[in-house]
Protein backbone atom coordinates (compact mmCIF):
# COMPACT_ATOMS: atom_id res chain seq x y z
CA UNK A 1 0.00 0.00 0.00
CA UNK A 2 0.84 3.55 -0.64
CA UNK A 3 1.73 5.56 1.88
CA UNK A 4 2.43 9.52 1.64
CA UNK A 5 5.46 10.26 3.82
CA UNK A 6 5.06 11.95 6.55
CA UNK A 7 6.32 16.20 7.31
CA UNK A 8 9.21 14.66 9.51
CA UNK A 9 10.21 12.05 6.97
CA UNK A 10 10.25 14.60 4.29
CA UNK A 11 12.41 17.05 6.61
CA UNK A 12 14.61 14.24 7.73
CA UNK A 13 14.89 13.42 3.52
CA UNK A 14 15.70 17.48 3.12
CA UNK A 15 18.62 17.51 5.73
CA UNK A 16 20.09 14.71 4.83
CA UNK A 17 20.37 15.70 1.19
CA UNK A 18 21.67 19.39 2.44
CA UNK A 19 24.06 17.48 4.73
CA UNK A 20 25.67 15.77 1.65
CA UNK A 21 25.57 18.08 -0.60
CA UNK A 22 29.37 18.99 -2.11
CA UNK A 23 31.45 21.65 -0.04
CA UNK A 24 33.14 23.88 -3.30
CA UNK A 25 36.01 25.46 -1.56
CA UNK A 26 36.95 28.80 -3.18
CA UNK A 27 40.35 30.72 -2.24
CA UNK A 28 39.66 34.39 -3.55
CA UNK A 29 40.82 37.68 -3.47
CA UNK A 30 39.36 41.04 -4.57
CA UNK A 31 41.32 43.57 -6.96
CA UNK A 32 37.74 45.30 -6.23
CA UNK A 33 34.54 43.26 -5.24
CA UNK A 34 35.00 40.41 -7.05
CA UNK A 35 34.30 37.75 -3.82
CA UNK A 36 31.48 39.90 -3.04
CA UNK A 37 29.98 39.35 -6.87
CA UNK A 38 31.31 35.94 -6.76
CA UNK A 39 29.57 35.24 -3.22
CA UNK A 40 26.27 36.94 -4.55
CA UNK A 41 26.09 34.95 -7.86
CA UNK A 42 26.68 31.63 -6.33
CA UNK A 43 24.02 32.24 -3.67
CA UNK A 44 21.59 32.23 -7.01
CA UNK A 45 23.21 29.24 -8.42
CA UNK A 46 22.90 27.01 -5.32
CA UNK A 47 19.26 27.39 -4.92
CA UNK A 48 19.38 25.76 -8.86
CA UNK A 49 21.81 23.47 -7.23
CA UNK A 50 21.08 22.48 -4.00
CA UNK A 51 23.63 19.86 -4.33
CA UNK A 52 26.37 22.00 -4.41
CA UNK A 53 27.87 24.18 -1.67
CA UNK A 54 30.13 26.99 -2.53
CA UNK A 55 31.89 28.32 0.22
CA UNK A 56 34.54 31.60 -0.67
CA UNK A 57 37.52 32.14 1.73
CA UNK A 58 38.21 35.59 0.50
CA UNK A 59 42.16 36.44 1.62
CA UNK A 60 44.27 38.93 0.69
CA UNK A 61 46.42 38.45 -2.70
CA UNK A 62 49.54 38.24 -0.88
CA UNK A 63 48.19 35.23 1.02
CA UNK A 64 47.32 33.44 -1.81
CA UNK A 65 50.52 34.28 -3.77
CA UNK A 66 52.23 32.92 -0.53
CA UNK A 67 50.53 30.44 0.73
CA UNK A 68 48.67 28.40 -2.14
CA UNK A 69 51.77 26.66 -3.53
CA UNK A 70 52.65 25.34 0.07
CA UNK A 71 48.96 24.52 0.62
CA UNK A 72 49.09 22.09 -2.84
CA UNK A 73 52.45 20.55 -2.12
CA UNK A 74 50.88 19.45 1.50
CA UNK A 75 47.22 17.99 -0.46
CA UNK A 76 45.81 20.92 1.59
CA UNK A 77 44.56 23.43 -0.64
CA UNK A 78 41.09 24.75 -2.27
CA UNK A 79 39.08 23.32 -4.76
CA UNK A 80 39.35 26.68 -6.89
CA UNK A 81 41.47 29.18 -5.97
CA UNK A 82 42.04 32.65 -7.67
CA UNK A 83 45.02 33.73 -9.13
CA UNK A 84 47.31 35.22 -11.29
CA UNK A 85 50.61 33.78 -11.71
CA UNK A 86 49.19 30.41 -13.22
CA UNK A 87 53.03 28.36 -13.97
CA UNK A 88 53.43 28.92 -10.32
CA UNK A 89 50.81 26.39 -9.42
CA UNK A 90 49.96 24.59 -12.90
CA UNK A 91 51.42 21.47 -12.15
CA UNK A 92 48.14 21.12 -9.67
CA UNK A 93 45.52 22.07 -11.74
CA UNK A 94 42.65 19.65 -13.01
CA UNK A 95 41.82 19.73 -16.84
CA UNK A 96 37.98 20.12 -16.60
CA UNK A 97 37.58 19.01 -19.97
CA UNK A 98 36.08 15.42 -19.45
CA UNK A 99 33.53 17.22 -16.97
CA UNK A 100 32.07 20.12 -19.46
CA UNK A 101 28.93 19.98 -21.64
CA UNK A 102 30.63 21.91 -24.13
CA UNK A 103 34.51 22.66 -23.88
CA UNK A 104 34.23 24.26 -27.71
CA UNK A 105 32.26 27.33 -25.89
CA UNK A 106 35.15 27.41 -24.04
CA UNK A 107 37.86 27.33 -26.60
CA UNK A 108 35.65 29.97 -28.53
CA UNK A 109 35.35 32.48 -26.01
CA UNK A 110 38.30 31.90 -23.75
CA UNK A 111 40.81 30.46 -25.79
CA UNK A 112 43.19 33.64 -25.05
CA UNK A 113 43.38 33.06 -21.55
CA UNK A 114 43.16 29.02 -21.95
CA UNK A 115 46.70 29.44 -23.36
CA UNK A 116 48.27 31.31 -19.91
CA UNK A 117 46.70 28.37 -17.77
CA UNK A 118 48.42 25.65 -20.25
CA UNK A 119 51.79 23.96 -19.36
CA UNK A 120 53.16 24.71 -23.20
CA UNK A 121 52.00 24.67 -26.52
CA UNK A 122 51.28 20.86 -26.70
CA UNK A 123 48.74 21.20 -23.68
CA UNK A 124 44.83 21.02 -25.05
CA UNK A 125 43.69 21.05 -21.22
CA UNK A 126 41.00 23.72 -19.69
CA UNK A 127 41.94 24.34 -16.27
CA UNK A 128 39.90 27.36 -15.29
CA UNK A 129 37.83 30.77 -15.96
CA UNK A 130 39.05 33.42 -16.76
CA UNK A 131 37.57 36.60 -13.96
CA UNK A 132 38.71 38.86 -15.46
CA UNK A 133 41.29 40.61 -18.86
CA UNK A 134 43.69 43.29 -17.49
CA UNK A 135 45.58 45.98 -19.21
CA UNK A 136 48.35 47.90 -17.22
CA UNK A 137 48.29 52.10 -18.20
CA UNK A 138 48.97 55.27 -16.66
CA UNK A 139 46.62 56.48 -14.02
CA UNK A 140 47.14 60.37 -14.35
CA UNK A 141 45.83 62.49 -11.49
CA UNK A 142 44.97 65.40 -14.38
CA UNK A 143 43.89 68.06 -11.56
CA UNK A 144 47.54 68.47 -10.77
CA UNK A 145 48.17 68.50 -14.17
CA UNK A 146 45.61 71.23 -14.60
CA UNK A 147 46.79 73.00 -11.28
CA UNK A 148 50.75 72.80 -12.60
CA UNK A 149 49.55 73.61 -16.01
CA UNK A 150 51.32 70.44 -17.64
CA UNK A 151 50.04 68.69 -20.77
CA UNK A 152 49.18 65.23 -20.40
CA UNK A 153 51.89 63.47 -22.75
CA UNK A 154 49.94 62.43 -25.80
CA UNK A 155 49.63 59.05 -27.39
CA UNK A 156 53.55 59.18 -28.73
CA UNK A 157 54.82 60.85 -25.80
CA UNK A 158 58.19 57.96 -24.17
CA UNK A 159 58.56 57.32 -20.85
CA UNK A 160 61.24 59.94 -20.61
CA UNK A 161 58.41 62.62 -21.70
CA UNK A 162 55.89 61.28 -19.33
CA UNK A 163 58.79 61.39 -16.84
CA UNK A 164 59.68 64.56 -16.92
CA UNK A 165 56.17 66.16 -17.48
CA UNK A 166 55.27 64.22 -13.73
CA UNK A 167 58.24 65.81 -12.01
CA UNK A 168 57.50 69.35 -13.40
CA UNK A 169 53.54 68.96 -11.88
CA UNK A 170 55.38 67.67 -8.71
CA UNK A 171 57.80 70.47 -8.33
CA UNK A 172 54.83 72.72 -9.21
CA UNK A 173 52.15 71.74 -6.92
CA UNK A 174 54.15 70.84 -4.07
CA UNK A 175 53.52 67.13 -4.53
CA UNK A 176 55.79 64.81 -2.82
CA UNK A 177 56.61 62.34 -5.86
CA UNK A 178 56.27 62.69 -9.65
CA UNK A 179 54.93 59.22 -9.66
CA UNK A 180 55.13 56.01 -8.87
CA UNK A 181 54.82 52.13 -9.70
CA UNK A 182 53.27 49.44 -8.08
CA UNK A 183 56.40 46.87 -6.95
CA UNK A 184 55.91 44.51 -9.03
CA UNK A 185 57.91 42.89 -12.25
CA UNK A 186 54.75 42.37 -14.17
CA UNK A 187 54.39 46.14 -14.10
CA UNK A 188 58.05 46.31 -14.73
CA UNK A 189 57.62 44.26 -18.03
CA UNK A 190 55.28 46.72 -19.89
CA UNK A 191 58.02 50.09 -20.31
CA UNK A 192 61.21 47.54 -20.39
CA UNK A 193 59.48 45.72 -22.84
CA UNK A 194 58.59 49.20 -25.00
CA UNK A 195 62.43 49.58 -24.59
CA UNK A 196 63.41 46.34 -26.02
CA UNK A 197 63.75 43.83 -23.54
CA UNK A 198 62.62 40.55 -25.21
CA UNK A 199 63.17 38.53 -22.23
CA UNK A 200 63.45 35.11 -23.71
CA UNK A 201 66.20 33.96 -26.68
CA UNK A 202 64.83 32.64 -29.93
CA UNK A 203 64.53 28.96 -28.70
CA UNK A 204 62.56 29.98 -25.95
CA UNK A 205 65.00 30.08 -23.18
CA UNK A 206 64.74 32.88 -20.65
CA UNK A 207 67.15 35.59 -21.28
CA UNK A 208 65.93 38.27 -19.11
CA UNK A 209 68.79 40.73 -18.68
CA UNK A 210 69.50 42.18 -22.28
CA UNK A 211 69.97 45.83 -23.25
CA UNK A 212 66.59 47.10 -22.74
CA UNK A 213 65.43 45.88 -20.01
CA UNK A 214 68.92 47.72 -18.29
CA UNK A 215 67.64 50.63 -19.73
CA UNK A 216 64.54 50.53 -18.14
CA UNK A 217 65.98 49.72 -15.08
CA UNK A 218 68.87 52.15 -14.98
CA UNK A 219 66.30 55.01 -15.68
CA UNK A 220 63.90 53.73 -12.77
CA UNK A 221 66.62 53.74 -10.32
CA UNK A 222 67.61 57.31 -11.54
CA UNK A 223 64.09 58.48 -10.72
CA UNK A 224 64.12 56.78 -7.88
CA UNK A 225 67.37 59.34 -6.68
CA UNK A 226 66.06 62.63 -8.11
CA UNK A 227 62.13 62.48 -7.10
CA UNK A 228 60.34 61.66 -10.06
CA UNK A 229 59.74 58.43 -8.96
CA UNK A 230 58.71 57.40 -5.24
CA UNK A 231 61.25 54.72 -4.26
CA UNK A 232 59.61 53.81 -0.51
CA UNK A 233 56.75 52.10 -2.42
CA UNK A 234 59.49 49.51 -4.00
CA UNK A 235 62.36 49.99 -1.23
CA UNK A 236 59.86 49.60 1.59
CA UNK A 237 58.80 46.31 0.63
CA UNK A 238 61.71 42.85 0.44
CA UNK A 239 62.05 40.02 -1.62
CA UNK A 240 59.50 39.63 -4.35
CA UNK A 241 56.74 40.78 -2.07
CA UNK A 242 54.05 43.16 -4.17
CA UNK A 243 52.89 46.57 -2.76
CA UNK A 244 50.50 48.64 -5.07
CA UNK A 245 50.57 52.56 -5.17
CA UNK A 246 47.14 52.83 -5.17
CA UNK A 247 46.71 54.87 -1.38
CA UNK A 248 49.73 57.37 -2.26
CA UNK A 249 47.84 58.02 -5.48
CA UNK A 250 44.61 58.25 -4.34
CA UNK A 251 45.80 60.94 -1.05
CA UNK A 252 47.65 62.97 -4.13
CA UNK A 253 51.04 62.48 -3.54
CA UNK A 254 51.71 61.48 -6.78
CA UNK A 255 50.31 62.72 -10.17
CA UNK A 256 51.36 59.65 -12.17
CA UNK A 257 50.20 55.86 -11.30
CA UNK A 258 51.47 52.68 -13.33
CA UNK A 259 49.07 50.39 -12.57
CA UNK A 260 46.47 48.61 -14.33
CA UNK A 261 42.83 47.89 -15.14
CA UNK A 262 41.48 46.03 -11.94
CA UNK A 263 41.58 49.34 -10.06
CA UNK A 264 38.85 51.10 -11.59
CA UNK A 265 36.55 50.21 -8.63
CA UNK A 266 38.81 51.67 -6.17
CA UNK A 267 39.44 54.34 -7.88
CA UNK A 268 35.89 55.36 -8.21
CA UNK A 269 35.14 54.53 -4.81
CA UNK A 270 37.74 56.02 -2.93
CA UNK A 271 38.48 59.17 -4.63
CA UNK A 272 35.12 60.18 -5.38
CA UNK A 273 34.93 63.69 -6.52
CA UNK A 274 38.49 64.23 -4.71
CA UNK A 275 40.03 64.92 -7.95
CA UNK A 276 39.54 64.68 -11.38
CA UNK A 277 41.51 61.66 -12.73
CA UNK A 278 42.09 59.85 -16.20
CA UNK A 279 43.95 57.59 -18.07
CA UNK A 280 46.36 58.28 -20.62
CA UNK A 281 47.68 56.02 -23.20
CA UNK A 282 51.02 53.60 -23.09
CA UNK A 283 54.17 55.43 -23.21
CA UNK A 284 56.43 54.80 -25.77
CA UNK A 285 59.97 53.68 -25.93
CA UNK A 286 62.11 52.56 -29.20
CA UNK A 287 60.30 49.22 -29.58
CA UNK A 288 56.93 49.60 -28.42
CA UNK A 289 54.45 51.43 -26.77
CA UNK A 290 53.34 48.36 -25.08
CA UNK A 291 51.35 47.79 -21.45
CA UNK A 292 51.20 44.20 -20.01
CA UNK A 293 48.21 42.06 -20.31
CA UNK A 294 46.94 39.57 -17.45
CA UNK A 295 44.19 38.84 -15.61
CA UNK A 296 43.22 36.34 -13.07
CA UNK A 297 41.42 32.93 -13.43
CA UNK A 298 39.42 30.55 -10.89
CA UNK A 299 41.23 27.29 -11.78
CA UNK A 300 40.45 23.97 -10.16
CA UNK A 301 42.89 21.34 -8.54
CA UNK A 302 43.24 17.82 -9.17
CA UNK A 303 43.14 17.61 -5.38
CA UNK A 304 39.32 18.41 -5.08
CA UNK A 305 36.83 15.51 -4.17
CA UNK A 306 33.94 17.07 -6.44
CA UNK A 307 35.36 17.49 -9.84
CA UNK A 308 32.20 17.03 -11.34
CA UNK A 309 30.16 19.77 -9.25
CA UNK A 310 33.30 22.13 -9.74
CA UNK A 311 32.78 22.07 -13.52
CA UNK A 312 29.37 22.62 -13.19
CA UNK A 313 29.87 25.68 -11.25
CA UNK A 314 32.87 27.24 -13.63
CA UNK A 315 30.51 26.22 -16.81
CA UNK A 316 27.23 28.20 -14.89
CA UNK A 317 29.68 31.19 -14.25
CA UNK A 318 31.12 31.25 -17.86
CA UNK A 319 27.86 30.87 -19.18
CA UNK A 320 27.23 34.58 -21.37
CA UNK A 321 24.61 36.22 -19.82
CA UNK A 322 25.77 35.08 -16.39
CA UNK A 323 29.69 36.13 -17.18
CA UNK A 324 28.33 39.58 -18.64
CA UNK A 325 26.50 40.26 -15.23
CA UNK A 326 29.68 39.29 -13.44
CA UNK A 327 31.86 41.50 -15.46
CA UNK A 328 29.32 44.33 -14.97
CA UNK A 329 28.96 43.58 -10.89
CA UNK A 330 33.36 43.72 -11.01
CA UNK A 331 33.78 46.77 -13.53
CA UNK A 332 36.01 44.14 -15.54
CA UNK A 333 37.27 43.95 -18.95
CA UNK A 334 35.89 40.37 -19.79
CA UNK A 335 37.99 37.83 -21.12
CA UNK A 336 34.83 36.59 -23.09
CA UNK A 337 35.42 37.36 -26.66
CA UNK A 338 32.16 37.20 -27.36
CA UNK A 339 31.53 40.34 -24.89
CA UNK A 340 34.84 42.13 -25.35
CA UNK A 341 33.04 44.31 -28.19
CA UNK A 342 30.52 46.15 -26.05
CA UNK A 343 28.74 43.25 -24.91
CA UNK A 344 28.87 44.23 -20.92
CA UNK A 345 26.26 46.68 -19.23
CA UNK A 346 28.80 49.06 -16.98
CA UNK A 347 27.15 51.19 -14.29
CA UNK A 348 30.10 53.28 -14.02
CA UNK A 349 30.94 56.72 -13.22
CA UNK A 350 31.32 59.01 -15.93
CA UNK A 351 35.15 58.73 -15.15
CA UNK A 352 35.00 55.41 -14.76
CA UNK A 353 33.39 54.26 -18.42
CA UNK A 354 35.89 56.74 -19.59
CA UNK A 355 38.74 54.36 -18.00
CA UNK A 356 37.77 50.79 -18.89
CA UNK A 357 37.18 52.54 -22.85
CA UNK A 358 40.99 53.89 -22.41
CA UNK A 359 42.83 50.70 -20.80
CA UNK A 360 40.59 49.06 -23.85
CA UNK A 361 42.45 50.83 -26.34
CA UNK A 362 45.77 50.39 -24.94
CA UNK A 363 45.11 46.25 -25.53
CA UNK A 364 46.28 46.77 -29.64
CA UNK A 365 49.10 47.74 -28.56
CA UNK A 366 50.28 45.18 -26.77
CA UNK A 367 53.53 43.86 -27.72
CA UNK A 368 53.78 40.02 -28.33
CA UNK A 369 56.27 39.61 -26.28
CA UNK A 370 54.63 40.50 -23.46
CA UNK A 371 51.33 37.72 -24.25
CA UNK A 372 54.38 35.70 -24.14
CA UNK A 373 56.04 36.83 -20.29
CA UNK A 374 52.58 36.65 -18.93
CA UNK A 375 52.11 32.65 -20.29
CA UNK A 376 55.19 31.72 -19.01
CA UNK A 377 55.32 29.18 -16.56
CA UNK A 378 59.12 31.05 -15.35
CA UNK A 379 56.76 34.87 -15.23
CA UNK A 380 56.00 34.27 -11.62
CA UNK A 381 60.22 33.86 -11.15
CA UNK A 382 61.17 36.75 -13.67
CA UNK A 383 58.39 38.89 -11.60
CA UNK A 384 59.95 38.26 -8.21
CA UNK A 385 63.46 39.14 -9.20
CA UNK A 386 62.89 42.00 -11.07
CA UNK A 387 61.29 43.24 -8.47
CA UNK A 388 63.37 42.17 -5.57
CA UNK A 389 66.83 43.20 -7.15
CA UNK A 390 65.77 46.91 -8.94
CA UNK A 391 64.27 47.63 -5.60
CA UNK A 392 67.59 46.73 -3.37
CA UNK A 393 69.55 48.63 -6.31
CA UNK A 394 67.14 51.61 -5.71
CA UNK A 395 67.86 51.59 -2.13
CA UNK A 396 71.57 51.46 -2.64
CA UNK A 397 72.19 48.02 -1.12
CA UNK A 398 73.68 46.70 -4.41
CA UNK A 399 74.64 48.66 -7.80
CA UNK A 400 72.73 47.77 -10.53
CA UNK A 401 75.07 45.92 -12.64
CA UNK A 402 75.41 43.89 -9.35
CA UNK A 403 71.12 43.58 -9.60
CA UNK A 404 71.46 42.88 -13.20
CA UNK A 405 73.75 39.81 -12.30
CA UNK A 406 71.66 38.42 -9.52
CA UNK A 407 68.06 39.01 -11.83
CA UNK A 408 69.93 36.62 -14.38
CA UNK A 409 71.18 34.23 -12.05
CA UNK A 410 67.73 34.06 -9.46
CA UNK A 411 65.86 32.93 -12.81
CA UNK A 412 68.93 30.30 -13.96
CA UNK A 413 68.18 28.78 -10.41
CA UNK A 414 64.51 28.73 -11.24
CA UNK A 415 64.44 27.66 -14.68
CA UNK A 416 67.01 24.57 -13.38
CA UNK A 417 64.46 23.67 -10.78
CA UNK A 418 61.45 23.52 -12.84
CA UNK A 419 63.22 20.88 -14.58
CA UNK A 420 63.39 18.80 -11.66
Amino acid sequence: MFRIPSLAALIAAVSLTAAHAADIRVACYSDGNECEATTELSARFMKENPDINIIIDKMAYTAILESLPVQLAGGNGPDVARVTLFGTVNKYFLDLTPYLKDPAYWETNFGGSLSWMRKDAADKGIYGLATQLTVTGPIVNKSLFDQAGVAIPGATATWDDWGAAALKVAKATGTPFGMAWDRSGHRFAGPAISYGAQYFAADGTPAVVDAGYKTLATKLIGWANDGTFDKEVWASAGGGTYRDAFNEFANGKIAVYLSGSWQVTRLQKQIGDAFEWTVGTNPCGPAACSGMPGGAGFVAFKGTKNPKEVARWLEWLASTPVYAEWMAMTNNIPGHAGLQKGGVAYKLTPAGNAAIKAFSANAPALSPVAYKLVGSPLSGSIYTASAERISQAMSGQITADQAFTRVAQDIADAAAAAKK
